[in-house]
């Protein structure tokens, strides 16, 4: 049976499992300071718990009242699955990358959160909108008349 004397008695709370888990989150919120630094916004959000998904859905352009669909029954799976993907697209187009860095957020996010913070990559704006769009000094691409 168990053994409830043993130090050990969960497996999830065992040395090795706290310190991945540590290693992990580290990581992560390394990198989301950079993002956050590169974005303009505050940086030490990146270890506020809620308010840094509040500051990351800003970065990618999205409202904070998507956070609150996580307390509705069928609107939170929904919101895990899809809208994950979503932000996670979103912020590697706001970088100014592809498909390929958003399978790399999503699946090894500990890795690639700290390459886009580290790394050359420069905030275009909400989803990839250059942060001058509409503006006098953008160049209309289809207008005849230069």
């Amino acid at each position: 049976m168990w053994n409830y004397d043993s130090p050990y008695f969960s497996y999830h709370f065992s040395p090795l499992t706290i310190g991945i888990w540590g290693f992990y989150s580290i990581f992560q919120i390394i990198g989301l300071w950079l993002i956050f630094q590169k974005a303009g916004k505050p940086s030490w959000a990146a270890i506020i718990p809620f308010y840094s998904l509040i500051v990351l859905l800003e970065v990618v352009g999205k409202p904070w009242w998507w956070l609150l669909l996580i307390f509705i029954p069928c609107a939170n799976f929904i919101l895990i699955i899809i809208g994950w993907v979503m932000i996670n697209n979103l912020l590697s187009k706001s970088f100014g990358q592809g498909v390929g860095f958003t399978l790399g957020l999503m699946f090894l996010g500990f890795i690639f959160y700290p390459i886009l913070g580290f790394g050359s990559y420069t905030y275009l704006g909400p989803g990839g909108t250059p942060v001058n769009f509409g503006s006098s000094d953008y160049e209309k691409p289809f207008d005849i008349n230069p």
